[in-house]
């Protein structure tokens, strides 16, 4: 089987936010969040990585830092779509097989999830790959902002299929619930086809893009992963992500 092998790292960003206003350019300790998942995403070191920008401002933090960044139109559905147009693009020819999807309000993420969701891509069949929790708070299993990934896993093993996605506590009975990390890796082809797809039924019923895939027959591979990457998406999260990083040490 053929698989992925020279990975790009895409990073969507707009300015538009309706809980935290011009979020990519948030400051956190002296430089704006985008360069901070920049930053993450360079120090996966497994390739190329471009911010896909929807707004010049966003393009010009991340050309300040020496960063690699385009435009794209700043209408675009989702952030797929986005880095669809910038992998045309920026690889016009087609060298990367592989294609990863970084959210940029991660600035604290572990570059090493962003490896095992590469790794994952590989597993034979894989169309998308993407990375799941173990649930370990009650209050999260009941919550519809905290996405539940339905995916069988043995004992002694750690990546599976993705059999749906809810917002909803599923599945039923004993046994645990999954929380479903937003960060993707897709094969070239995977990211052409699902992003020419109309949308899907269950997608829209859900608000979850990832059924779109499921609902054509593509493949989701899920790596579980011991934490769940802080996001920020309230000027709350902000502060925390500030005392987050200058724990850690992550500035330049």
């Amino acid at each position: 089987m053929h698989r992925p092998s020279h990975p790009i790292i895409l990073i969507p960003a707009r300015l538009a936010s309706t809980r935290l206003p011009d979020k990519p350019l948030a400051d956190i300790l002296g430089e704006p969040m985008i360069v901070h998942c920049w930053r993450r995403a360079m120090e996966a070191d497994i390739g190329p990585v471009v911010v896909a920008c929807g707004d010049v401002a966003i393009q010009d933090a991340i050309k300040q830092v020496g960063g690699r960044a385009v435009m794209t139109a700043a209408d675009h559905p989702s952030g797929s779509d986005r880095i669809f147009e910038a992998l045309g693009r920026v690889d016009p020819d087609a060298r990367h097989d592989c294609i990863i999807n970084l959210q940029g309000d991660l600035p604290t993420i572990d570059p090493a999830l962003i490896r095992i969701c590469l790794t994952a891509l590989q597993t034979e069949g894989a169309d998308i790959s993407t990375l799941v929790a173990e649930i370990t708070k009650a209050e999260e299993k009941t919550n519809p902002n905290v996405i539940k990934a339905v995916l069988a896993l043995k004992d002694d093993t750690t990546v599976g299929r993705a059999l749906y996605f809810s917002r909803a506590t599923v599945p039923t009975g004993p046994g645990p619930l999954y929380h479903h990390i937003g960060l993707y890796a897709y094969t070239r082809s995977a990211l052409a086809r699902f992003v020419a797809l109309p949308p899907g039924v269950l997608e829209q019923r859900e608000k979850l893009e990832q059924l779109r895939a499921l609902e054509a027959g593509m493949q989701i591979v899920c790596a579980c992963v011991d934490t769940v990457p802080f996001g920020v998406d309230t000027p709350a999260d902000l502060v925390v992500a500030r005392e987050m990083i200058a724990a850690a040490g992550q500035t330049r």
